[in-house]
């Protein structure tokens, strides 16, 4: 059986992943059949593996769960997909192919997997989604939320669930089983760390990375989720590289600020940050971002050890 998980909703999508695996480990308690292949790095040693591990039948008579991490930008493991298609789709083992990178739906293996696997895309959450999702997950702490609430929260953490969730659990933590009114929200769910996050960026683009290092201690000090602190400098760094793309092309700022739909406050720092990057810089940083989040999401990196190594590289 093959399980194919993709899309932009990276929470939605480890949370399915994390169900899986726990399925998986309820019924086969040994747990030495649970692989995990990461193909970010060393493709050929992880095709190699990935197929020796389908056809090696386990000593334990119980079925293998095989995860795949991002193998879609390997062509060498699309290959191999399609030219052993039938030993993929045919195994009694569990494949789960967990894909955060963008998906080309003309691509021979996505149809292939559209057919044969169970699928699910996971695609950010907007509107009444996003509203349903909030109420319920609050219901999961036991809390109950009103209309005002709920539009306050997503007003200032937007439809990132990462930042939803970490909040969420914060409000919980606070609230200790009673309803959550707004001034909760304003007390505990602040823009704060928004500007914290500005100062951080501000250290960095200054070279000052002891400066920037203090500033990401003091909020896990202070409990702030690692992957919470990910998300908002991936945020931030996004941000910025949109609006530099847009002052690169020499829009005015009335057009950026109508471009990027982002709140003035935001809008403004970064543009003035934007002036300290090149857009070369700002793309390499990026990227970085991007492989300290996956490494921090899939659990090849300790969060707070990923956090540490970025603000070190950048």
């Amino acid at each position: 059986m093959i399980y194919f998980l993709y899309g932009k909703d990276t929470y939605r999508m480890k949370r399915k992943l994390t169900e899986i695996i726990s399925r998986y480990k309820k019924s086969c308690k040994c747990g030495l059949n649970l692989k995990h292949f990461d193909f970010s790095e060393n493709y050929n040693e992880n095709l190699y593996n990935l197929v020796d591990e389908i056809k090696q039948i386990s000593i334990f008579k119980q079925k293998k769960l095989l995860v795949l991490i991002n193998p879609s930008k390997d062509q060498k493991f699309k290959s191999s997909f399609l030219e052993q298609a039938d030993k993929f789709i045919e195994t009694d083992d569990i494949i789960v192919i967990y894909e955060e990178n963008d998906i080309d739906k003309k691509d021979k293996v996505f149809k292939l997997l559209q057919k044969s696997a169970k699928c699910q895309e996971f695609v950010p959450l907007s509107g009444q989604k996003l509203r349903l999702w909030v109420i319920k997950e609050f219901e999961r702490y036991g809390l109950k939320i009103n209309h005002m609430v709920l539009e306050r929260i997503i007003n200032l953490a937007g439809n990132d669930l990462w930042r939803l969730a970490s909040e969420i659990h914060k409000l919980a933590a606070f609230c200790d089983l009673k309803e959550v009114n707004a001034e909760d929200v304003d007390l505990m769910v602040r823009s704060k760390i928004e500007a914290d996050i500005f100062k951080t960026i501000d250290a960095v683009s200054e070279k000052n990375k002891k400066q920037a290092l203090r500033l990401i201690k003091n909020h896990l000090d202070k409990g702030d989720s690692p992957l919470y602190l990910l998300s908002m400098i991936n945020y931030q760094f996004r941000n910025i590289l949109l609006v530099k793309e847009l002052v690169e092309n020499r829009s005015p700022y009335d057009i950026i600020l109508s471009k990027t739909k982002l709140h003035p406050y935001v809008a403004k720092k970064s543009y003035f940050q934007s002036q300290r990057f090149s857009f070369p810089e700002l793309k390499k940083i990026y990227q970085k971002i991007f492989e300290a989040d996956l490494n921090a999401k899939t659990g090849r990196v300790n969060p707070e050890t990923a956090l540490d190594m970025l603000i070190s590289e950048i």
